[in-house]
Protein backbone atom coordinates (compact mmCIF):
# COMPACT_ATOMS: atom_id res chain seq x y z
CA UNK A 1 0.00 0.00 0.00
CA UNK A 2 1.11 3.33 -1.15
CA UNK A 3 2.52 5.89 1.67
CA UNK A 4 1.43 9.37 1.92
CA UNK A 5 -2.00 11.35 2.72
CA UNK A 6 -4.74 10.87 0.34
CA UNK A 7 -7.35 13.00 1.91
CA UNK A 8 -9.08 15.57 0.74
CA UNK A 9 -9.55 17.35 4.06
CA UNK A 10 -12.15 20.48 3.98
CA UNK A 11 -9.44 22.95 4.76
CA UNK A 12 -8.01 22.35 1.03
CA UNK A 13 -11.25 23.32 -0.70
CA UNK A 14 -12.59 26.55 -2.10
CA UNK A 15 -15.29 26.87 -0.01
CA UNK A 16 -16.97 30.35 -1.49
CA UNK A 17 -17.95 31.28 -4.85
CA UNK A 18 -15.83 34.51 -3.46
CA UNK A 19 -12.87 32.39 -3.13
CA UNK A 20 -13.93 30.74 -6.79
CA UNK A 21 -14.30 34.45 -8.62
CA UNK A 22 -10.87 35.69 -7.28
CA UNK A 23 -9.36 32.40 -8.60
CA UNK A 24 -10.96 32.83 -11.84
CA UNK A 25 -10.03 36.45 -12.20
CA UNK A 26 -6.57 36.89 -10.75
CA UNK A 27 -5.45 33.49 -11.72
CA UNK A 28 -3.52 31.80 -14.56
CA UNK A 29 -5.27 29.38 -16.51
CA UNK A 30 -4.27 26.55 -18.40
CA UNK A 31 -6.24 24.85 -20.48
CA UNK A 32 -7.45 21.44 -21.93
CA UNK A 33 -10.36 20.71 -24.71
CA UNK A 34 -12.67 19.38 -21.26
CA UNK A 35 -10.78 21.68 -18.56
CA UNK A 36 -9.96 25.08 -17.47
CA UNK A 37 -7.54 25.22 -14.15
CA UNK A 38 -7.14 28.27 -12.85
CA UNK A 39 -4.36 28.93 -9.99
CA UNK A 40 -3.53 32.07 -7.91
CA UNK A 41 -0.87 32.48 -5.16
CA UNK A 42 -1.39 33.67 -1.44
CA UNK A 43 1.96 32.90 0.25
CA UNK A 44 1.77 30.60 3.61
CA UNK A 45 1.55 26.90 3.66
CA UNK A 46 -2.13 26.61 2.55
CA UNK A 47 -2.97 24.70 -0.61
CA UNK A 48 -6.63 25.08 -1.78
CA UNK A 49 -8.32 23.36 -4.78
CA UNK A 50 -12.42 23.72 -5.88
CA UNK A 51 -14.20 22.05 -8.78
CA UNK A 52 -17.07 23.49 -10.56
CA UNK A 53 -18.99 21.44 -12.84
CA UNK A 54 -21.78 22.83 -14.91
CA UNK A 55 -25.16 22.21 -16.13
CA UNK A 56 -23.40 21.94 -20.03
CA UNK A 57 -21.01 18.97 -18.39
CA UNK A 58 -24.41 16.53 -18.43
CA UNK A 59 -27.22 15.12 -16.01
CA UNK A 60 -26.55 15.11 -12.63
CA UNK A 61 -24.91 11.03 -12.74
CA UNK A 62 -22.53 12.54 -15.14
CA UNK A 63 -21.59 15.68 -13.37
CA UNK A 64 -20.97 13.73 -10.34
CA UNK A 65 -18.78 11.39 -11.68
CA UNK A 66 -16.50 13.95 -12.98
CA UNK A 67 -16.62 15.55 -9.58
CA UNK A 68 -15.93 12.17 -8.15
CA UNK A 69 -12.54 11.34 -10.52
CA UNK A 70 -11.11 15.28 -10.00
CA UNK A 71 -11.23 14.58 -6.75
CA UNK A 72 -9.45 11.64 -7.28
CA UNK A 73 -7.11 13.32 -9.10
CA UNK A 74 -6.20 15.99 -6.92
CA UNK A 75 -5.95 13.45 -3.96
CA UNK A 76 -3.39 11.21 -5.90
CA UNK A 77 -1.15 14.19 -7.46
CA UNK A 78 -1.22 16.98 -4.17
CA UNK A 79 2.33 17.20 -5.21
CA UNK A 80 1.26 19.15 -8.45
CA UNK A 81 -0.76 22.02 -6.51
CA UNK A 82 2.58 23.77 -4.62
CA UNK A 83 2.25 25.94 -1.14
CA UNK A 84 0.18 28.70 -0.94
CA UNK A 85 -1.51 28.35 -4.28
CA UNK A 86 -5.57 28.51 -4.72
CA UNK A 87 -6.61 26.61 -7.59
CA UNK A 88 -10.15 25.85 -8.94
CA UNK A 89 -10.79 23.19 -11.98
CA UNK A 90 -13.60 24.11 -14.27
CA UNK A 91 -15.20 21.71 -16.64
CA UNK A 92 -16.20 22.73 -20.10
CA UNK A 93 -17.60 19.96 -21.27
CA UNK A 94 -17.79 16.06 -19.40
CA UNK A 95 -15.20 13.81 -21.09
CA UNK A 96 -16.50 10.55 -22.21
CA UNK A 97 -16.34 8.06 -20.32
CA UNK A 98 -14.05 10.00 -17.54
CA UNK A 99 -12.08 7.94 -15.38
CA UNK A 100 -8.87 8.74 -13.11
CA UNK A 101 -6.28 7.57 -16.41
CA UNK A 102 -7.92 9.34 -19.23
CA UNK A 103 -8.61 12.86 -16.60
CA UNK A 104 -4.76 11.99 -15.50
CA UNK A 105 -3.32 12.13 -18.98
CA UNK A 106 -5.06 15.02 -19.76
CA UNK A 107 -4.93 17.18 -16.64
CA UNK A 108 -1.16 16.65 -15.60
CA UNK A 109 0.50 17.67 -19.07
CA UNK A 110 -1.63 20.87 -19.15
CA UNK A 111 -0.77 21.88 -15.43
CA UNK A 112 3.24 20.74 -16.27
CA UNK A 113 3.05 22.76 -18.96
CA UNK A 114 1.87 25.83 -17.77
CA UNK A 115 3.33 26.08 -14.68
CA UNK A 116 6.61 23.41 -14.76
CA UNK A 117 7.27 20.16 -13.81
CA UNK A 118 6.68 18.96 -10.54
Amino acid sequence: MAQGNFRYYREERLRTDREYREVVRKGERASTPHFNVYRDFLGGDAVKVGISVGKRAGRAVARNRVKRVLREFYRHHKSVFPRGSRTAITVKKAPPLPGLASVTGELLPAIRRRWGPK
